[in-house]
């Protein structure tokens, strides 16, 4: 089972049990789902209306805290992080495991010096620690680990959740595929028609070859057939003389 469909049986358990509570019993519910270690996506915690409803209290805090972890990075909380909760270790982890996401969206290379400066990791050894054991292995990413380049290549990133006004250029990017994929399928029909129409030509051309050489083969057995006749009556001929000669 990968990482998305994991995600959905935790993501309903989140959903209806914050559906059933209101306000400052929601902040307990927002520190469970964002140290869960296999939570990822928080978009539909958000959409609940009594999570919504957060929004203006004394408890709104919570609500700016669960939206850090659907659309935020470590480096981002740390500037706001005086108006927000303090985070508890399993927080600051998953945090730091969403920023990798994040990077790894823009950029399937990413280099040491990034990610340790965005992670706040001291060393090499420590960051590849963190990529191997808190994201590889618990399935966020896979990828490559180049020391001697010092960079991570990306294969595969798990999807974070839709930034408010990403969702238009999305539909940009997607548009603009559709029309080139459009355009590409359009070049490959008409290769497609070109080779066929070669291929005929080909054919065509194959096919008159072989006529002149069967017509080749044909005159070279005639005009063999007449040399070959040619001799037998000069053969003949002599014989005849020969005859006539010793009577």
């Amino acid at each position: 089972m990968d990482i998305e469909e994991r995600q959905a049986e935790h993501i309903d358990y989140f959903v209806k049990k914050a559906s059933t509570l209101k306000g400052p019993a929601l902040a307990n519910i927002v520190v469970e789902a964002t140290s869960h270690p296999f939570l990822f996506a928080f978009s539909e915690i958000l959409a609940v209306p009594s999570i919504l409803e957060l929004e203006g209290t004394e408890n709104s805090a919570s609500l700016d805290l669960l939206r850090m972890f659907a659309h935020g990075t470590w480096s981002e909380y740390k500037n706001v992080a005086d108006r927000l909760p303090k985070l508890l270790p399993d927080q600051i982890l998953k945090l730091k495991q969403l920023t990798v996401l994040t990077l790894a969206e823009t950029n399937k290379v990413l280099p040491y010096d990034t990610l340790m400066q965005e992670l706040d990791v001291s060393n090499v050894r420590e960051l590849e620690d963190f990529v191997i054991n808190d994201c590889m292995y618990v399935g966020i990413v896979r990828g490559k680990l180049d020391q001697l380049r010092r960079c991570f290549e990306v294969q595969f990133a798990a999807g974070r959740d839709i930034r408010p006004g990403q969702l238009g250029s999305m539909i940009d990017i997607l548009a603009n595929w559709l029309t080139t994929s459009d355009n590409l399928l359009v070049s490959i029909q008409e290769k497609i028609k070109w080779a066929d129409s070669m291929g005929e030509m080909d054919k065509k051309h194959k096919k008159e070859i072989d006529e002149r050489v069967e017509e080749v083969k044909k005159t070279l057995s005639l005009k063999k057939l007449q040399t070959v006749s040619r001799q037998t009556l000069t053969t003949e001929g002599m014989k005849g003389t020969f005859l006539n000669w010793e009577e």
